[in-house]
């Protein structure tokens, strides 16, 4: 196959002295993008480009070989491409970076052809640059479509996280056919159904929840809606036990559809309604004090807890502390709470009760409990003030007795041994810290041997060995 395209077969409209590519740029109608002519060498004869690349001077290619203007990784491939033109008479689509004289650099898919009578090679071009183009739009719109897809998934995520923790009660409805769209927990509680019910079923509408004779008021507000936008809360009763809840709704223009946004607000008792119409709101004012105050049940879990009290315990977030034991953070973990619900139970209130705070980042605090509640062992709750005495407290006020009987201590240096020294030291601190522990307790020797971290029957022995069963009898109120 030694020709392929020879000079008869492109002469087909030129004059009669022009012969080689002279013929070919006649027919600029059809002319390529670049068109080569090269020896068997691979040496430039002859270059021609189309009216795209007019600007481009291509003079200094003529005796220059081929592969000095492509770039040099495709250098390799063209000595191929040329050999196996040599060969077979014809390749096609090989795809080089082709270097103009000017600086510019494009991508070229070539066809090589041998001409007849071996005089030669043909190489014709096809520019690339817009189908590069075109693949890097396409790989950018690909990139931003997967941007764009991430940045939804996102605020998808953030909007489900949020809609579902909060406390309010939400639900979404289509303004056409009052259809659930979706509703969070808590909207799920009040209306005593499930979310998976509403994925699942496609017909559970809004109206089916309230009692037939509120259905009318629930249109009305609609009508309402729709003319001016918004409406006041109406009161209806919803879910199986007909609870009262205030109903506000609004109007959302989504992309294809309207959708209705329906928040659900309880019916409040009229006292703590006249309390919340009251600008001075005793909730701020314990939330925004510097004592601590936490809300804990007849178990000593925790139900509220104000920011002083995070402070104190070096925590963030109040979800952080909400149903955990408050005996975590006082002095011996169990004893103290233990002590405080008993006097709680016992007496309506504690005050002064002096523990140890200990924070989650290792703090410890010098605090007093003042605490009162309602109920009994099986149920109410009850309100803690925790304040910080640490700047408070001094050395004399921390233990005076104490220090008045080490000084008597002190004194029998020298007249007696070390050994009954220490001995005598220990018994005067453990007599200290019982009589400590007896007073916190209010002489419940059973309260005082768990704070103190002893059984009963050897707390009972030490009292017998420090004289102090007839004290404990008397904080305990026991008549002889």
């Amino acid at each position: 196959m030694d020709v392929v395209l020879s000079p008869p077969q492109v002469r087909r409209s030129r004059p009669a002295n022009a012969s080689g590519p002279e013929a070919l740029r006649t027919e600029n109608q059809a002319l390529p993008d670049v068109m080569l002519v090269l020896d068997t060498e691979g040496i430039i004869r002859d270059a021609t480009l189309s009216n795209l690349f007019a600007a481009e001077g291509v003079a200094d290619w003529i005796g220059s070989p081929w592969a000095d203007t492509v770039s040099e990784s495709d250098s390799e491939g063209l000595r191929r491409m040329l050999e196996y033109a040599r060969e077979t008479g014809v390749c096609a689509f090989r795809n080089v970076t082709q270097h103009f004289p000017s600086g510019l650099q494009l991508p070229v898919e070539y066809t090589t052809v041998l001409l007849g009578g071996h005089t030669g090679l043909l190489a014709v071009g096809k520019n690339l640059r817009a189908v590069a183009e075109l693949q890097s739009r396409l790989v950018e719109a690909q990139q931003a479509m997967e941007r764009d897809y991430w940045k939804l998934r996102e605020v998808e995520t953030r909007y489900r996280l949020l809609f579902n923790s909060s406390r309010d009660a939400v639900l979404l409805l289509r303004a056409g056919n009052l259809r659930i769209v979706d509703l969070n927990p808590a909207a799920a509680q009040a209306l005593g159904i499930a979310v998976a019910q509403v994925k699942g079923a496609a017909d559970l509408r809004f109206p089916e929840a309230l009692m037939p004779a509120e259905r009318d008021l629930f249109d009305e507000m609609l009508r309402r809606i729709r003319e001016r936008g918004k409406a006041p809360g109406v009161l209806f009763r919803l879910g199986p036990h007909q609870t009262p809840w205030l109903v506000h709704a609004s109007l959302v223009s989504c992309a294809q559809e309207e959708v209705l946004l329906v928040q659900l607000a309880p019916v409040v008792a009229e006292a703590t309604l006249t309390e919340v119409a009251d600008p001075v709101r005793v909730e701020d004012l314990i939330e925004g004090g510097p004592d601590g105050f936490v809300v804990i049940n007849h178990e000593g879990t925790i139900l509220r807890a104000n920011r002083a009290f995070l402070e104190q315990v070096q925590l963030v977030s109040e979800t952080t502390v909400l149903g955990e034991p408050l005996g975590r953070w006082l002095g011996r973990p169990g004893a103290d709470l233990t002590v405080l619900l008993a006097n709680v139970v016992r007496l309506g209130a504690v005050r002064l009760f002096s523990t140890v705070l200990h924070g989650a980042l290792g703090a410890e605090l010098q605090a007093e409990i003042s605490a009162a509640g309602r109920g009994g062992k099986h149920g109410g709750t009850i309100g803690v003030f925790i304040r910080d005495v640490s700047r408070r407290l001094t050395a004399s006020e921390q233990g005076p007795g104490l220090e008045g009987m080490m000084e008597s201590l002190n004194r029998q240096i020298g007249k007696t041994t070390l050994r009954k020294l220490v001995d005598d030291t220990v018994a005067v601190v453990e007599q200290r810290y019982i009589e400590a522990a007896l007073d916190l307790t209010g002489g419940n020797r059973t309260a005082a041997a768990e704070l103190l971290g002893l059984s009963r029957q050897s707390l009972y022995v030490k009292l017998g060995r420090y004289g102090l069963e007839d004290e404990a009898k008397v904080v305990a109120g026991v008549t002889h």
